[in-house]
């Protein structure tokens, strides 16, 4: 009771031996069922994409089990309990217990940071601020309303500029209506129209602008309703919400029943290496690429050798309040996911699959793991691409002086550069833990196929019919994916130390080492013309076995000339006023710095435009260096020396500003939270940046065995949901957050990232 850490029975002895607190506070909480009332009106049922949020999921909303609590004072080491309430007590004691018990939890904290999430937020139109209305006449009645050009009474939506009502577009399941409102606006070219049936008293309804081609707010939306006689205090919404329709054709059409496999009902597992993540609000991402460490020896090894006896070791080594101990809290993650004890089958059948399988709810893991970052510290979605990579950081950093698990992934890519005047080589390496891999259109097998669905899906729509077929997606193969990859990148002011001067020159990729593990991310994300990300909706052939010994790198081959080492480069000034302009638009320095240089000073325009193709770039937020002017190891850490400025201007001196920077990859506002987590490390600090530890490679065959896949539904890595599937014991195994079922059809041709291990 000295602190507010609270302790499992599993773990009492070794909290007291470490803190030597003999007194506790035992809260014991019992659940009991609620019995179900049959005149209850049912849930309500979801139908926007939301969280916490009317309308969205609100796991609050199931109340079927009412709480008792029974409280008393545990004392260490003679295991003493004493009964709550006791006037006997010290007052001292009774101060403390009050205390403990009126405090907010630490769930309780992180929902006011982050209290709710709209899957559904809109941005507000441009058009809506200075939208033209005519002064025609036309009164809008309250209800009764029909559409100009054909007789359909439903989906109709209020041209706000002239007034007219016409019905909306056909939905590829059939429903909708004609797609009058489309045809209008290409004649009048008028932008916005509101859904009727949909405006609410509060003066929210479905808003679409035609030329933005989205949902949108209209601020304004009430008085541009009033100038066709519309009061929305009278009205009620009648009609679902674009939202609505599509939570409800995502239920029953596409990628989202297809990934989760939705049609069957799926036989649930438990036991050892089948137990749940709850979703904490947009956690998807992070729980499946847990689902998917976990899985591998190497982590299991690390974090869960011994069972219990492994998370009492790394709580042994954990500092007084394990809460902010990384190691501790993965061990405590892996006790959870892979003993088995939070995973037991329900005693009696239940209804609720949530119920029968709670999962266990990693709350305090994605605090930890997400404090300081500007992204994981959010509810909102992530990819989980880049959370893989951040937890491999992660794992790095606390595995100093100890096995690192995450070293199964890492391999070392060897990158070729020629010079096209001089033919001149440069060979140098660099570390990697995932392969990105592109999806060039022009290698999908089946072109004529896409393009004889895309002319039939254009000329139903020209009649505003529906189309009676399958939609066909482009599909690809994984090994042509991988011979793309071979291909030579074309590099632009290249500085070729051959003839002192920029050139162009060409670069080759391979692999210098082959991991046990390999990762590959399919690089499904794309902008369109107007720079909006949108997500390609494809399928991959991916092979059970898959043999990449063709992509090992050989080195300088016999007859290559190298170019010469002892480079001068010019000075390149970079634009103030254009890396100024960049990263007011929110790009990082050295983003900004690789836009600049390969648009040569031209302007913001260029710049931005470069930034804006490249952003998606693996290195793009990296220290730059002029190509031509690598070193032969690209591993040798580079400090950031504007971030170096930065951090001495906290007062801290530049060797710890390098080793701050170091461990937390250049980033600027993690390495100063780094700096004051690490106190040890920065008082040891030398003068010069520590030589990097020792790399070793897990080097071997290149021949492949599918293991495991996350996939990825939505238009954007910042909407949707992941979900994981594992091969467990020679099955497939569907992680659907807490959800853990035998999967009767992985759509393994839908994945986003793969797991492939060695064979």
């Amino acid at each position: 009771m000295a602190n507010f850490i609270g302790v499992s029975k599993d773990m009492l002895d070794l909290h007291y031996q470490k803190s030597g607190s003999p007194v506790y506070l035992h809260m014991k909480r019992t659940k009991i069922p609620v019995a179900k009332d049959a005149n209850l009106e049912p849930e309500p049922k979801v139908t926007r994409l939301a969280i916490g949020m009317e309308g969205g999921f609100d796991p609050s909303s199931k109340v079927k089990y009412t709480y008792e609590d029974r409280n008393s004072v545990f004392l260490m080491p003679d295991r003493t309990n004493i009964e709550l309430p006791c006037p006997s007590l010290p007052q001292k004691i009774q101060d403390a217990i009050v205390g403990i018990l009126a405090a907010e939890t630490a769930s309780f904290k992180a929902e006011v940071e982050a209290t709710e999430w709209n899957g559904e937020q809109r941005i507000v139109s441009k058009y809506a601020h200075d939208l033209v209305q005519l002064d025609n006449g036309v009164k809008i009645p309250p209800s009764g309303w029909q559409c100009e050009k054909c007789d359909l009474t439903n989906n109709l939506w209020l041209n706000l500029t002239d007034g007219s009502i016409l019905c909306g577009r056909k939905f590829f399941d059939g429903s909708g209506g004609n797609g009058h409102a489309v045809d209008y606006y290409s004649q009048k070219g008028y932008p916005l129209a509101v859904k009727l049936g949909t405006i609410t008293p509060d003066g929210k309804a479905d808003v679409y602008s035609y030329p933005e081609d989205d949902m949108v707010e209209d601020p304004f939306l009430v008085k541009h309703l009033s100038h066709f006689g519309i009061n929305v205090s009278t009205l009620e919404k009648t009609e679902k919400s674009m939202a609505e329709l599509e939570v409800t054709l995502n239920q029953r059409f596409g990628e989202w029943s297809t990934i989760q496999e939705s049609g069957a009902k799926l036989q649930p597992l438990y036991g050892p290496g089948y137990t749940g993540l709850q979703n904490l609000g947009n956690s998807c991402y992070m729980n499946s690429v847990l689902q998917v460490f976990f899985s591998i020896p190497d982590f299991q090894k690390k974090y869960f050798a011994n069972g219990i006896s492994s998370a009492m070791d790394n709580f042994r080594n954990s500092t007084i309040d394990p809460s902010g101990d990384f190691n501790a809290q993965t061990s405590k993650i892996a006790f959870g996911l892979l003993s088995g004890r939070y995973s037991e089958p329900p005693e009696e059948e239940v209804e609720d699959q949530d119920e029968a399988q709670p999962g266990i709810r990693p709350l305090m893991y994605k605090n930890l793991i997400g404090k300081g970052h500007p992204e994981f510290s959010t509810k909102r979605q992530q990819d989980a691409q880049e959370f893989l990579l951040h937890m491999i950081n992660l794992i790095e950093r606390h595995s100093r002086g100890s096995k690192n698990p995450s070293d199964c992934f890492k391999f070392k890519t060897e990158d070729r550069l020629e010079c096209s005047q001089s033919n001149r080589v440069r060979y140098t390496e660099r570390d990697e833990y995932c392969l990105p891999l592109t999806v060039p259109m022009d290698l999908l097998t089946n072109r004529e196929e896409v393009e004889e669905y895309k002319k039939k899906e254009l000329e139903a729509k020209s009649r505003n019919e529906k189309l009676e077929m399958e939609p066909v997606r482009p599909h690809f193969t994984m090994m042509s994916l991988l011979q793309s990859f071979t291909q030579p990148e074309v590099i632009h002011q290249f500085y070729s130390s051959a003839i002192n001067a920029k050139t162009t020159a060409y670069k080759t990729t391979r692999f210098a080492t082959f991991p046990d593990y390999l990762a590959i991310q399919l690089r499904k994300f794309a902008l369109t013309d107007d720079w909006r990300p949108y997500k390609l909706d494809i399928s991959v052939a991916v092979p059970d076995v898959l043999d990449i010994s063709f992509l090992r790198g050989s080195g300088l081959k016999p007859g290559e000339q190298e170019l010469p080492s002892d480079v001068q480069v010019p000075e390149f000034v970079y634009d103030a006023t254009i890396m100024q302009s960049l990263m007011e638009m929110g790009f990082p320095v050295e983003g900004c710095k690789r836009s600049i240089y390969f648009t040569e000073n031209k302007g913001i325009e260029p710049a931005a435009m470069w930034a804006m193709e490249h952003m998606g770039d693996a290195d793009f937020d990296k220290p730059f260096v002029i190509p031509g002017t690598e070193k032969k190891n690209a591993d040798v850490f580079v400090p950031n020396e504007e971030a170096i400025a930065m951090i001495e201007a906290m007062g801290f001196s530049r060797a710890q500003a390098c080793v701050a920077l170091k461990s937390t990859d250049n980033n600027t506002e993690r390495a100063a939270d780094w700096i004051f987590s690490h106190p040890e490390e920065v008082s040891n600090a030398d003068s010069s940046v520590p030589a990097p530890n020792e790399v070793t490679y897990r080097d071997g065959a290149g021949k492949y065995e599918l293991f495991a896949f996350i996939s990825h539904m939505g238009t954007s890595t910042s909407c949707g949901h992941y979900v994981c599937h594992v091969k467990k014991d020679g099955r497939w195994v569907i992680f659907n957050d807490n959800k853990v079922a035998l999967s009767e059809h992985p759509p393994i041709e839908l994945g986003y990232l793969y797991f492939f291990k060695r064979i």
